[in-house]
């Protein structure tokens, strides 16, 4: 298990990662999510050991981070948001330099590089120069040094950079097929990349944790939304009237409709609808909010509410 506990790393007077804290369970897939200086990438390297904390501790099982670094990083396959790459050698050359580095055993080491190729869809560059390949080629030079000596923590920051739609889907497959046998933890600012392989998220902003959840759980809404003809002083009375709803808030208007956002179950539905009819309102819409991570991450923007907090 992987434990980071009260976990802060300071530049002088700015605070880039501020009491930070979180587990990950040995197979989970977790997507650090933020925008860009939401403090992500300060984590990762810290997790990794590059980085000093300030203060506070991360241990992963029995091992401490500062105590036993080396042997914590034996067991992490890291790609950091640049991956450091020798331009002018070629592939396999580089690839062949970091199993060395990650002590992988001489005899073990060609059929440790084939795999890693194969995995990141290399074959067609090994013999290339890094120099002349392009970004997205690049990027998967650094996945494949990353998981050359089958590590049980994968560490992918921004893992798509620079990456096209073809080669995306690949990694995400790679970062599936990584899952079975590893701990898989995706550093991203981009949505669509976390809601598509990662099973838990946590959320970042301004340096600081503000969301630590399951997806399925964050994109459970109990909020109804219902159109209607009537403004909030006619509507309000009705709709809080029905069995099951705990708060209205006007959530828009346009061309003499109003929208109000309920907090209820999906099943209360009928009973808005009815309740709606028997005012005499024309009802335009009723329906469960649709949430996704963009909804979600939308709110972290505007500061999460309670409810966001403790979602798990």
């Amino acid at each position: 298990m992987i434990e980071l506990a009260h976990l802060t790393r300071r530049y002088g007077d700015l605070v880039a990662v501020d009491d930070v804290s979180f587990s990950i369970l040995r197979g989970e897939v977790v997507g650090l999510l933020g925008h860009n200086g939401a403090g992500k990438s300060t984590v990762m390297k810290m997790l990794t050991g590059y980085l000093e904390p300030t203060s506070g501790t991360i241990r992963i099982d029995d091992l401490v981070i500062g105590r036993d670094t080396r042997a914590i990083q034996a067991r992490i396959g890291y790609l950091p948001e640049n991956c450091p790459v020798w331009p002018d050698m070629t592939v396999m050359d580089f690839l062949s330099y970091q199993a060395a580095l990650h002590g992988v055993p001489e005899t073990q080491r060609g059929k440790a590089i084939a795999g890693a190729v194969r995995r990141t869809a290399l074959k067609e560059k090994a013999t290339a120069t890094i120099q002349t390949l392009s970004r997205g080629y690049r990027q998967r030079v650094g996945v494949a040094q990353a998981i050359l000596h089958a590590p049980d923590i994968v560490i992918l920051d921004e893992p798509t950079n620079g990456l096209d739609p073809t080669q995306i889907l690949q990694m995400r497959g790679l970062i599936r097929e990584l899952a079975e046998h590893a701990t898989v933890i995706v550093s991203t600012h981009i949505l669509q990349e976390v809601q598509a392989v990662c099973e838990r998220v946590v959320i970042m902003r301004a340096g600081r944790k503000v969301i630590d959840a399951r997806i399925d759980a964050l994109q459970r809404g109990a909020r109804l939304l219902v159109t209607i003809d009537r403004d909030e002083a006619e509507a309000r009375p009705v709709l809080e009237g029905v069995p099951g709803v705990t708060r209205v808030a006007v959530d828009g208007r346009a061309a003499g409709q109003w929208r109000y956002a309920l907090d209820a179950a999906d099943d209360a539905a009928p009973m808005v609808g009815a309740a709606v009819h028997r005012a005499g309102f024309a009802l335009h819409a009723l329906s469960p909010e649709r949430r996704d991570l963009e909804t979600v991450f939308a709110e972290v923007d505007r500061g999460p509410s309670e409810e966001l907090r403790h979602a798990a």
